[in-house]
């Protein structure tokens, strides 16, 4: 469903440490209205399954997809890229036809 890359595995326990959260704390990722191109990606640590939540476990992370997102990110990779130009988390979703210059909206 949802993977992620090494680069992005490092990067989200450096931050779940850096945060305060604990082990048990997972990746929360949504897709939500809104952006240059309609949709944007969503991440945020949550401690807990909500209602509709599919849960997948990748790396030794939890990652809780709302079903309303599911669709939309199947086959994803999340990634992490530290260099000069756009540093932060990339989503490679073989699912949008466009995505915008910053690379943080899509639409499919």
């Amino acid at each position: 469903m949802i993977t992620i890359s090494e680069t992005a595995h490092e990067q989200i326990l450096a931050l779940r440490e850096k945060e305060g959260h604990s082990e048990a704390h997972g990746l929360r990722v949504s897709v939500k209205g809104g952006g240059c191109s309609g949709l944007m990606y969503h991440l945020e640590f949550d401690s807990a399954e909500q209602p509709g939540d599919q849960v997948i476990e990748d790396k030794g992370i939890k990652i809780f997809v709302p079903m309303k997102s599911l669709l939309y990110l199947i086959g994803t990779e999340l990634d992490y890229t530290g260099g000069l130009k756009g540093q932060g988390f990339h989503f490679a979703n073989p699912n949008a036809s466009r995505t915008c210059a910053c690379g943080e909206s899509f639409s499919v």
